[in-house]
């Protein structure tokens, strides 16, 4: 039994009533892609001034939550720009972790696919004032992602907003970048509730607008383009969206609110999946997908149902500061053995919030170990003056 706080700054007891779910590899091939955005563990002995420096990474930890994931039999996107970039990773380290995943995908027997975001942040705002230095830029990173292996996909880039791009800036930029481009791409549509640099992406605050502009943009060369992530959570936009793609054209939703009906789609059109949450619940991910594969779609539902709550509360907002639940779920699954994250964003989330993330990820049967998430809740919840009975 734990004592635990509500958002009306009270103290309830709690007891964990949940059924966890076993970890396993699906037992039939998967009719959805699905891409898991995966966090960095930190590494908090050689962690030093962790607002000013480049984050200390511990990579066996790190690697080793990528490589649970595949075993589940997800995918992952690697280097993205909420799960790490802006959340405490710059470029440089961003790189060794894209570089250090895909060669541990490549001995994995599962050959997972990897995906790796391409921007422009090794550059300073100023340096970026213009169409050709923001192409130089995505061309820099996309070129190493591509030595390494990985896939590209298409960061939004604050570049844009930031000199007041219009259509013909963005088209400029991405005509090149997709066409030049080893393999098809993933473009990113990333919504201002996730960052609110980027309020106005493809050249219009009109959602409709930009809709129309990137869907041409796809168009005109469809067979670049593997698919494009839309994380606006409005999943009617994404539901009308995805029916206007090209053929062979995927939808990857990034809607973490809405994922569970758009990736079931509706009997003629269904989204894949591009989510930071399915690396914090991952299992019932899994498993869920592995029965829409089988057509079960009451056990896909069963399994998923729980989870929205879950996701929708870790995604709250303000939504940018999502990772710190990612993390937290991470630690008291026993996948890393603190509570610490670049950038110290630990700390951008409240311990009443937190709270509530453990109460549903015990009735989404997500906590895998009981008692030891309860012994590290316990832990938290004494740093934060709850003493337990």
């Amino acid at each position: 039994m734990l004592t635990l706080p509500t958002t009306e700054a009270r103290l309830e007891p709690y007891r964990l009533t949940g059924s966890p779910l076993r970890p396993r590899a699906p037992r039939v091939p998967l009719t959805r892609t699905a891409f898991a955005a995966a966090h960095v563990v930190s590494d908090p002995l050689r962690e030093r001034n962790p607002w000013d420096t480049r984050p200390a990474v511990d990579w066996d930890a790190t690697l080793a939550f990528r490589t649970q994931l595949w075993d589940q039999g997800l995918h992952l996107a690697e280097a993205m720009d909420t799960a790490q970039r802006g959340m405490g990773v710059d470029w440089p380290t961003a790189l060794d972790l894209i570089r250090r995943t895909l060669r541990a995908a490549a001995a994995h027997p599962a050959r997972p696919r990897v995906a790796c975001g391409a921007g422009t942040d090794h550059k300073a705002p100023q340096d970026l004032s213009g169409p050709d230095a923001i192409l130089a830029a995505y061309t820099e990173q996309a070129a190493a992602i591509e030595a390494a292996g990985g896939q590209l996909i298409l960061m939004a880039s604050r570049a844009f907003p930031a000199i007041g791009a219009n259509p013909d800036t963005y088209h400029r930029v991405y005509r090149r970048l997709i066409d030049q481009a080893k393999d098809p791409v993933i473009l990113h549509w990333l919504g201002p509730m996730f960052d609110p640099a980027l309020t106005g992406y493809w050249g219009s605050a009109d959602v409709t607008r930009a809709s129309r502009f990137v869907l041409s943009l796809i168009a005109e060369n469809p067979a670049r383009v593997d698919g494009i992530k839309i994380s606006l959570l409005d999943q009617r936009h994404e539901e009308r969206f995805r029916a206007r793609l090209p053929d062979g054209v995927r939808l990857y939703t990034g809607d973490d609110f809405n994922y569970a009906p758009l990736i079931e789609g509706d009997g003629t059109r269904h989204s894949h999946a591009l989510l930071g949450i399915f690396a914090a619940i991952a299992p019932a991910a899994a498993q869920a997908l592995e029965a829409l594969a089988q057509g079960d779609r009451d056990t896909y539902r069963r399994l998923l149902a729980p989870t929205v709550p879950l996701s929708r509360e870790i995604f709250r907002a303000p939504t940018r500061f999502y990772k710190a639940g990612i993390a937290f779920l991470s630690w008291l699954n026993g996948h890393q053995s603190h509570f610490i994250m670049p950038g110290g964003l630990q700390s951008s989330r409240d311990i009443t919030h937190l709270a509530q993330v453990f109460r549903l990820a015990d009735q989404a049967g997500l906590l895998s170990c009981p008692d030891l998430a309860e012994a590290r809740m316990r832990t938290l919840l004494a740093v934060h003056g709850i003493e337990q009975s």
